[in-house]
């Protein structure tokens, strides 16, 4: 999603939204352990009982509140929460080993979006259909999509994220429109002798989201419309020279190259910065943290990009039935849970989570509290998701790897763009 701002006046610090993490794991609920717990799909189909949902670290409160209102009124299918760290790669990690284990008691787990083709996959996610079917009729599009593999819902979308720029409107009037612009403008950071724009540069996921957004918003692609790694181009190769040479040049400060979500986030918000790339959640925290230098100078808008607008990556998660789970009924009706109107309203007003509902987006009451929720909307629409492959674990190590070394100035841009056009070719031939 792409564009300025979902705002949350209600939630309070501690919303690292699920940006920042992905799935949690752990045991409890829903059955038994490894080795039994299920290999057939249609295991469980019919099955109600306790399940365990796996979700990562609920820094802003909003599952725990959830479960306790689903087991108020389930008392016979009570859920249990097993909650993971907020590093994605762990939750990743974990959840892999629980799924290659062949193990029950992950029932329902909670999947970053750029995961559910991997373990669609590798068959370890209950297709939603037939009996599992789930209404996304009233959900927007690109979520929709995000949860399918191959035509296939695989996972119900529960809240959608995106990218946009947060700039200080106390230097900084009028937002630029276009990446260029902002480079023009890094000259009054200096005057003021703060930094200029930052994103997430450290060398982990965020880089990939960072990376992907520079490619894209310059016009190139990642991965072409037939899945094929297409970085030999010349919009790819100005998407990745503009991060390149804004480090070289100083408008991304040094130390960016360490910054991830938080750090980036705590750089503007002390004053250092006066252009961020960051997720909506961190609005909450710099409008309402009493140690924040910029809670009344903060100004919102899409992000740059070559001629207008840039292309933000689509975030966000979704929530994923196990094929191992032995009580599949049950956590179909949890799915319905977590997406229902309601919750997804609680969602907005509590956890500052972009809902996956087209029509709250348009509901007064939602839009009284968060003004720019119809702007986030066409941005979601128009967001372009991370490459969709089974061997996403893969290609994200070779953006990660090759965008830091461009950055750095380690290797060159034609380089680092070969060399990783080169890696996600041999990552999708299986080498």
């Amino acid at each position: 999603m792409k564009t300025p701002k979902f705002l949350l006046p209600v939630a309070t610090a501690g919303v690292l939204a699920l940006a920042l993490s992905a799935c949690g794991g752990g045991g409890g609920g829903g059955g038994t352990s490894a080795g039994s717990g299920g290999g057939d799909a249609a295991q469980g189909l019919d099955g109600r009982g306790p399940i365990t949902y796996v979700q990562g670290k609920d820094n802003s409160n909003v599952v725990r509140p959830l479960v306790d209102k689903w087991n108020a009124a389930h008392p016979n299918e009570k859920v249990t929460f097993k909650e993971q760290t907020d590093q994605a790669d762990q939750q990743h990690d974990d959840i892999v080993q629980h799924f290659q284990a062949k193990q029950s008691d992950y029932d329902v787990v909670d999947v970053d979006v750029v995961w559910t083709a991997e373990f669609a996959a590798k068959g370890w996610l209950q297709p939603l259909k037939d009996k599992m079917a789930l209404d996304t009729s009233k959900m927007l599009k690109p979520t929709v999509e995000s949860a399918s593999y191959k035509g296939t819902l695989y996972a119900a979308p529960q809240t959608s994220d995106g990218g946009f720029l947060y700039y200080r409107k106390d230097l900084v009037p009028n937002a630029p429109k276009t990446w260029a612009e902002m480079m023009e403008m890094c000259s009054i950071a200096k005057a003021n002798n703060i930094g200029c724009y930052s994103g997430q540069f450290s060398k982990y996921e965020g880089l990939t989201v960072n990376a992907s957004e520079a490619i894209n918003s310059a016009g190139g692609s990642v991965l072409d419309k037939d899945s094929k790694p297409s970085l030999n181009t010349a919009d790819a190769k100005a998407g990745l020279e503009n991060l390149a040479k804004a480090y070289a040049d100083g408008n991304i400060p040094k130390e960016a190259i360490t910054y991830k979500e938080e750090e980036s986030r705590q750089a503007f918000q002390d004053g250092k910065l006066m252009f961020l790339r960051n997720w909506p959640y961190a609005y909450n925290l710099i409008t309402t943290e009493g140690s924040s230098q910029v809670k009344d100078k903060l100004g919102l808008a899409p992000l740059p990009g070559k001629d207008g607008p840039g292309a933000s990556s689509l975030g966000g998660h979704n929530a994923a039935v196990s094929v191992y789970s032995k009580n599949k009924a049950t956590a179909l009706d949890f799915l319905k849970f977590l997406t229902s109107e309601e919750t997804e309203k609680f969602y907005a007003t509590q956890g500052s989570l972009a809902p996956v509902l087209g029509s709250l987006y348009d509901d007064p009451e939602l839009v009284a509290k968060l003004p720019y929720l119809p702007v986030l909307k066409t941005s979601i629409e128009n967001a372009v998701p991370r490459p969709v492959t089974p061997f996403y674990p893969a290609v994200t190590k070779a953006i990660q790897d090759n965008a830091y070394s461009a950055i750095k100035g380690e290797k060159t841009v034609e380089s680092a763009l070969s060399d990783m056009q080169k890696s996600i070719e041999s990552a999708s031939a299986g080498q």
